[in-house]
Formats: structure tokens, C-alpha cells, sequence
């Protein structure tokens, strides 16, 4: 792979994206780093309900199916061709390696065929860029400015990373145990309440007393690392009490209570790190970032601006991907056939 230069312009590039690193099949087609032409999803969410989280065998399947067609309604939803584009980009990593492979393979074949330039994009930069992403038509927000503060909260990372200019990153701190997307799943699971845990907290507790549990926060002391573990272990352990005592499970309150020591952790260690490093506006992003508590929360206690992309744009999706490569590729990057993925690609190996 060639040199990235730090890109400070507007990109010039129609980019199709491909996402395939978990359990979400996606294409796209990207202009110029901000305008979505299309985006096409293929979710396996019901699939992996009844397994109570990813298989990661059947996704790989499921993405096998998929691919093809879902590239095929990107860019016929673009009314475009493969010719009319300047790059392909993929997601690299991270990622379950089996998913990743069906994705990486599927844009080496159109590279190969079209003459295009390949680009392997890293996950947790996609996401970032999301916050740059509008819908062909609909009237572009400020770019948000630099230096910036990012959230990464997904199923699999929890991140904080300062953004200093396109494609400059420092990893500040980062998830020592489980993430919280995982704390969420797991913790579902414990009060019965299926996959994917997310949505399903934020529906329990509604109906839920956030103060009917004291449950921990882990601050580690001042760091901007995570732990959310103890936070799980807590949540088994009045879980097991309660059913030991032939008790009623009061999962609403459990849910309401356990979602506010997740959402204080992580929106207090974000301004923690935004003013440490004096940062001009925050980002957040991935899946947990449609948490509606988190969103508001962040938003009514943060001292600077605050952007969050809509709810389609903060799950898995291949848009977020081609705006990254529109990034990637006007930087000079271009990657070769023989490409792997990279299944534990940090974001801090990007600068």
C-alpha cells in the first residue's frame, strides 16, 4: 500500500463501498466524501436472533448470498455503472475474518475486472466519517471541525480517538474487557430479553427507575480506557439474588438502571477527554451511538458542538466505508490484489 498523505480538501471521487465485517451485507456509492448516491443493506439480525448473538459461520454464509446482489442494487439505486466510478473500497478490518473475506474477495473481483483501484478501509474510521455523510438532495450540514473528539461505540469497540485532520488519528484510550455493544448483549441475555441487547434495553427501560440500582461505574482512576465487565458482573449478581429468592425479576428497573451506568461512564470519560485535549466539537459513532440515552445525554452536557450521524448511518452500513475511501483515495492510497484482511486492525496504525 502507498504513503497516505494528511488531506486537509474536500475529496473529488465517486467511490462504491462494500462492507460485509460482521453481520450486515452493504453496498454503496459515495461522491466526494459526503453525498450518498445509494445504499443498499442486507441485515441478519432475525438470523442470529435465535442463536442469542453472531454466528460467525452463518454469516459468512449469509454474506456469500448476499453480496452480490446487494452490490448489484447499490449501483443500480446510483443509476450508475462500475465504469462511471474512480475506486472501490472495502472494509479490511476489523472484523470477524470469515465475514471479512467475502467482502475483500467481491472487491478484488471488481477491481480486477473494471481496472479500478482498490482501497481497504479500516471499520472504525468508516464509522467517524459517517459524520460527514447527507443524502443526495438533502441539504449539507457544517463539516465538523477539527481538532475533533470521537466516540467509537459499537458491539465490538469502545474508543476514543482524537481526530487532528482527515486521516490523522491518535488512540486515546479504548475497551480493556467487554465493549459496550458486548455489556449490552450480554446483559440482554441475562434478563431475557434477546438480541440484539441494544435496542432491547433502551425498550425495557423505558418502563424503568434508572436509581433502582446502584450499579458501578468504572473509572479506572482517570483514565479514558473502559471496562464494563464489573458492570455485567453486578447486573448477574442481583440477576442470580433475586431468582434465589424466588423473586420477581424487575427487568425494567435492571434495564433502566444498568443502561445509565453505561451511558455515564461513557459520555463522562468523552468530556473528560474533549477538554483534556481542547477538542472544537465530538463525534460519535457506531451502533450503541442510536442509544437514545446516550444522544441525549451527551448532547445536554457537552460544552461544545456535538455530532451524531441519524440512526441508519450509525449501525454497520458500506456508505460510511466509500466516504472514508473518497478520503483514501484523493490521499493517494492504493492497495493491491493481494490485500488481507486485517480481523484486529487497530485505528491507531492508520497516523
Amino acid at each position: 500500500m502507498e504513503a497516505n498523505k494528511p488531506n486537509t480538501t474536500v475529496p473529488t471521487a465517486r467511490i462504491l463501498g462494500i462492507e460485509s465485517s460482521c453481520d450486515e451485507t452493504a453496498a454503496a456509492v459515495v461522491e466526494n466524501g459526503c453525498t450518498i448516491l445509494s445504499s443498499a443493506v442486507a441485515s441478519q439480525v432475525e438470523l442470529h436472533a435465535q442463536f442469542g448473538g453472531v454466528f460467525p459461520e452463518v454469516a459468512s454464509r449469509q454474506h456469500i448470498r448476499a453480496i452480490y446482489p446487494i452490490v448489484e442494487q447499490a449501483l443500480k439505486d446510483a443509476h450508475l455503472r462500475l465504469g462511471d466510478l474512480d475506486g472501490i473500497a472495502v472494509t479490511r478490518g476489523p472484523g470477524l475474518p470469515g465475514s471479512l473475506v467475502v467482502g475483500i474477495n467481491m472487491a478484488k473481483g471488481l477491481a480486477l475486472g473494471s481496472g479500478l483501484p482498490l482501497l481497504g478501509i479500516n471499520h472504525l474510521e468508516g464509522h467517524l466519517y459517517s459524520a460527514w455523510l447527507t443524502h443526495e438532495g438533502k441539504e449539507s450540514a457544517e463539516p465538523p471541525q477539527f481538532p475533533l473528539l470521537a466516540l467509537i461505540v459499537s458491539g465490538g469497540h469502545t474508543e476514543l480517538v482524537l481526530m487532528t485532520a482527515h486521516l490523522q488519528y491518535q488512540r486515546l484510550g479504548g475497551t480493556l474487557d467487554d465493549a459496550a455493544g458486548e455489556a449490552f448483549d450480554k446483559v440482554a441475555r441475562l434478563l431475557g430479553l434477546g438480541y440484539p441487547g441494544g435496542p432491547a434495553i433502551q425498550k425495557a427501560a423505558q418502563e424503568g427507575d434508572p436509581e433502582a440500582f446502584d450499579f458501578p461505574r468504572s473509572w479506572l482512576g482517570g483514565s479514558l480506557d473502559f471496562s464494563f465487565s464489573g458492570l455485567k458482573t453486578a447486573v448477574l449478581r442481583v440477576v442470580r439474588g433475586l431468582e434465589e429468592r424466588e423473586a420477581e425479576l424487575p427487568v425494567a428497573d435492571l434495564a433502566a438502571s444498568f443502561q445509565m451506568a453505561v451511558v455515564d461512564v461513557l459520555v463522562g470519560k468523552t468530556l473528560q477527554a474533549a477538554k483534556e485535549f481542547k477538542a472544537s466539537e465530538i463525534l460519535v459513532g457506531g451502533g450503541v451511538s442510536a442509544n437514545q440515552l446516550l444522544r441525549e445525554t451527551i448532547q445536554a452536557e457537552a460544552i461544545c458542538p456535538v455530532s451524531i450521524p441519524p440512526l441508519a448511518l450509525c449501525t454497520d452500513n458500506a456508505a460510511m466505508i466509500a466516504g472514508a475511501g473518497c478520503y483514501r483515495f484523493s490521499a493517494g492510497q492504493r492497495d493491491g490484489l493481494d490485500m488481507d484482511a486485517a480481523p484486529t486492525w487497530s485505528i491507531s496504525e492508520l497516523g
